[in-house]
Formats: C-alpha cells, structure tokens, sequence
C-alpha cells in the first residue's frame, strides 16, 4: 500500500479506502460485526489507514462497529464520517440537512459511536439547496476551531457549490474542503465533466465509490443465483452501453486471471492516480481481500482503451476550448503552460 496526501493537506492515507456502508444488518444486506472485525484487521494488514462512513450507514451501526474495533488503536487511522442524512420517516424537520444545528448534533453523535475526541475528516454528504453556504461554512470551520474536527470535505454535490465554499472559506480565512466523495466507475463517468477539472483546481482529493456501479459491473446480476445483492434484480435493467462495459470487463479479466471486480476497480484507481483515492466497498472479508488483490498488478496501456472505449462519454461543450485555435491563434503548441 502505498500512501497519498489528501488534498491540500498534510495529512498521510492510504491509496484504498475502507468503505463501511456495507457495516450493521439494519438495512438487511450488510456484515455483521465479526465479519466487519474480519475486514478491518485485512484492510490493516493491507497498510491501510484510512476508514470511510456516515452518521446515517446502517441507521448508525456502522459508526458504533467501527467505534468498536477501532478503540484499541484509534491514532493510527484516519477516519472520515459525514453528515446530513437521516431516516426516511424521521418526524423532526431538523434531523437532517446540512443547517449548523444537525451538524452540530451529528458530529456529536458521530464522536460518541466512534468513542473519539475528533473526527479526521468530516465531509457535508449531500447539498441540501436550503442552507446558505456561509452557515455550512463557519459551522465546519468552528468544529476544527473547537477541536472536534481537523479536516472538511464534501460528497455528492454540484460543482458551483463546491466553488463557492471553497472561495468563502479562503476570503473568510475558514477551513476548506480538502476532498470530493462522487461515485465514479466504468459504468458513470459524469465527474470527468466537472468534477475532477474542480478537484485539479482547488487541490482536491477525488474519492470515488460505487467502483463496480454496485456490483453491476461483475456481471453478478445477470447470474442466476441467489447471493445477496444491493438493488432488486428484477428491477434491474441494464442498458446496451454497460451491457457492453461488462462484456469488455468480463474479457479482460479472463485474459488477466483476476475478477472482474478488480478489473473495475483498478480502471479507476488508474485514472489521474495523484488524485484518486478510490472507496472500496465490500460486504464479506473474501471480497475485501479480492478488491484488495489490485494492488498486485496494473491494466496495460492497451486495457485501459479498450475500457476506455466500451465507456466513452460524450466531451461536454466546454472542452472544445482547451487548444482551440480561436483563443491561442497557432501559438498553443509553443505554449508552457504550467497550469493544465
């Protein structure tokens, strides 16, 4: 394993993310805590040091597991919990958002599941588009004012927002977001528009999840068994396009001897690697240990466009500016340009 800085920051993590959405039974497809046990101390082994999750997974088990097995040796990781959601029949109008008030009483309740005096990173999970962004703001730079907090970042929110915060913070001399969590896979490219431009810009980490498009990408919901899996498989419908992501997946990894999975996941953490720090996502120990089976080998050239192929997606139209010889003239190529 080796290890990356996040973001503008000083702090040291691990290439691979432990993601613990899949921690507690409450939702009814997670680990139990032997088998959380099981995965924390491979992912250690590992080297890894870095453990992702939410006041809200697994209507909070996976925060009191966590709290659990990390209370023997808590300075060594780093750990990252998020704030904003929660239950979908919960009656208090205030119990979620992104509002100083929930975030206050989330990072509480986060300090308390995971039995510390300060969470590392504290992401906003989801923009709520009613909190005015100053109050997100000063509410985030207060918690690492007070001690509770010593870095922020932000998850599955719209690009201007990001921006805006960003700026505030550094007019305001407030804390910053050091990181973007978005799902990212073969299946969804939609943050290579922008996204990741943002993420080069502002000097932050890019975590992807959803790896395998939640399984999709395996191919395991077109088998015929009957293993647990996250959505409904009647449901499912699978369009041409990852129809034929899944087919070229599913061919490499013959050609390479690993699982499909690995292929998936290594595609992304291929992908800008001084950026990436990609989210694993697993639900047993045996496909932890496979997910972390990447570190051993890397995609060819030649597998990486032949993925790349299967997934294109459409440049958005601003791309057609980057070069465009109607603002460099014929200069572009006699350009240095440092900051591309």
């Amino acid at each position: 394993m080796r290890y990356k800085l996040l973001g503008k920051s000083g702090v040291r993590v691990s290439e691979l993310v432990l993601g613990t959405m899949t921690f507690g039974t409450a939702w009814g497809w997670g680990a139990d805590k032997t088998e959380c046990q099981r995965m924390v101390e491979l992912y250690a082994k590992a080297g890894g040091n870095f453990i992702d999750t939410s006041v809200n997974y697994t209507d909070g088990e996976a925060e009191t597991i966590l709290g659990d097995l990390l209370s023997a040796d808590r300075d060594h990781f780093v750990v990252a919990t998020k704030y904003t959601l929660t239950k979908r029949d919960s009656p208090d109008p205030n119990s979620g958002g992104n509002s100083r008030k929930n975030m206050r009483q989330s990072v509480e309740r986060s300090l308390k599941r995971l039995q510390t005096d300060v969470i590392d990173l504290l992401y906003l999970h989801v923009w709520d588009y009613t909190t005015p962004v100053e109050e997100v703001m000063r509410g985030l730079d207060d918690l690492v004012r007070a001690g509770k907090v010593n870095y922020v970042a932000i998850s599955d929110s719209p690009a201007y927002i990001i921006a805006e915060a960003n700026t505030l913070a550094e007019l305001r001399g407030w804390s910053r977001f050091v990181g973007i969590q978005m799902p990212y896979s073969l299946a969804n490219r939609m943050i290579e528009h922008e996204i990741v431009p943002l993420a080069h810009h502002w000097d932050m980490a890019v975590l992807p999840f959803s790896l395998i498009g939640g399984g999709v990408l395996t191919g395991k919901y077109q088998a015929n068994d009957d293993q647990p899996t996250r959505f409904n498989r009647e449901q499912m419908q699978i369009q041409e396009r990852t129809q034929g992501i899944i087919a070229e997946v599913a061919k490499i990894a013959e050609e390479v001897g690993h699982s499909t999975a690995q292929v998936a996941i290594n595609w992304v953490r291929q992908q800008d690697q001084a950026l990436m720090l990609p989210i694993l996502g697993a639900r047993t120990a045996a496909q932890l240990e496979d997910n972390l089976a990447v570190l051993d080998w890397n995609l060819s050239a030649d597998q990486l466009k032949r993925l790349d192929d299967a997934s294109k997606i459409e440049p958005d139209f601003l791309a057609q500016w980057k070069g465009n010889p109607y603002v460099f003239g014929a200069t572009f190529d006699h350009i240095d340009n440092h900051h591309s």
